[in-house]
């Protein structure tokens, strides 16, 4: 009878049975992982744009509440012109021709002395 190194037994067949799912599982929990993974990072990012949304929601609402008020109205007619019919518009006229402000005219410098005239008045000038 040959004898077997390693004989296969039922039992070792089993363990190895368990290891293969083993490993299978293994991989397809990290493969749920990436997937949860890659989830997260796109709901994070759904979550700012969403309240990038509700804020300019927001502001828009905000906007359309102030252009429909009458604040907004009575800013807008001040801006134009436009008066109340219990006011009375004034009208700021200037009075008159404004005289223009005289420019003065430069003045001539002296005239340029020698050196030896300077000395001659310095000694003999009155």
């Amino acid at each position: 009878m040959p004898m077997n190194r390693w004989p296969v037994k039922p039992k070792h067949i089993g363990i190895l049975i368990g290891l293969f799912l083993l490993v299978v599982l293994v991989m397809d929990f990290n493969q749920r992982l990436e997937g949860l993974n890659r989830l997260s990072t796109q709901v994070a990012t759904v979550r700012v744009e969403g309240t990038a949304v509700i804020q300019t929601q927001t502001a828009l609402v905000t906007k359309i509440a102030y252009a429909t008020s009458d604040k907004a109205a009575e800013e807008y007619a001040r801006d134009n012109g436009m008066v109340r019919t219990e006011e009375i518009p004034v009208q700021l006229v200037p009075a008159g021709t404004p005289t223009p402000t005289p420019i003065p005219f430069p003045t001539q410098p002296p005239p340029r002395l020698e050196n030896w005239q300077i000395w001659w008045e310095l000694f003999f000038g009155n």
